[in-house]
């Protein structure tokens, strides 16, 4: 039996043996880990990255941003609403009073208080120091705490084996995964497939930006235009904002 020491947590040991393997996930796909996950050795610390959603904008029967999250990211759902994983979904909200109608696309939202991150016992669930939330696989052990904890149903369990891999984003049956904000254009100086998506159908719905650059057009548009934080109420202060609801 592996003994800790006094002033190592369970957590610190996941981490640790996480960072002397290699694992494979599927041919031609290698998840490396040396004292943490590649991803979390690029972020800038001053910056934090967003959207903004003009539902407004949203054309109830365009599911762009959808299809280029599932080609970008290697993921696609087989018609099952119980299994199927979903990085990004188009949800349609009702008034009740009116009838009105609006189309929205959902996706994790990158909370700056991320209740995911809380509820991990093995710091897979984390936030980079530029906002974006993410899942370690070397060390999700797939105990789906982060998918009860989060309000906005974002985080999905892999059920099946995988195909389409993409080296990008390595997945693995048996862990939790959601919306990676396309981390790996952000990090070469791109934007998210969803919003270069959006951007191409002629809809510009999504705006991307750096929140704390009050230069940027995410904080002019924010600042110039009312907008809306889903679960207000929670006070998460999440990286994605809605106008137009």
């Amino acid at each position: 039996m592996t003994t800790l020491p006094a002033n190592r947590s369970r957590r610190d040991f996941l981490r640790s043996g996480a960072a002397l393997v290699t694992a494979t996930v599927a041919p031609g796909v290698t998840l490396m880990a040396f004292g943490g996950s590649a991803v979390q050795g690029a972020p800038d610390a001053g910056k934090r990255w967003g959207l903004l959603i003009d539902a407004g904008k949203c054309d109830p029967d365009c599911t762009a941003c959808v299809t280029a999250c599932q080609d970008e990211n290697g993921w696609r759902g087989q018609g099952d609403p119980q299994r199927d994983v979903q990085w990004i979904r188009k949800v349609t909200l009702k008034d009740k009073g009116t009838g009105r109608e609006t189309s929205l696309p959902v996706m994790c939202q990158h909370c700056d208080q991320p209740p995911c991150v809380d509820v991990c016992p093995t710091g897979a669930s984390f936030k980079r120091a530029d906002g974006i939330v993410l899942v370690d696989k070397h060390i999700c052990i797939g105990c789906r705490y982060c998918m009860m904890a989060c309000p906005f149903k974002a985080r999905s369990f892999v059920h099946e084996p995988v195909t389409n891999q993409k080296p990008h984003a390595p997945r693995g049956v048996g862990t939790v995964e959601s919306c990676t904000l396309c981390v790996h254009r952000i990090d070469a100086g791109g934007v998210p497939a969803c919003v270069e998506a959006c951007a191409s159908a002629g809809y510009g719905a999504i705006v991307f930006g750096d929140l704390l650059d009050p230069e940027s057009e995410i904080s002019q548009r924010l600042e110039e235009y009312p907008s809306l934080a889903l679960r207000p109420d929670l006070d998460l202060n999440p990286g994605v904002r809605y106008s137009e609801l």
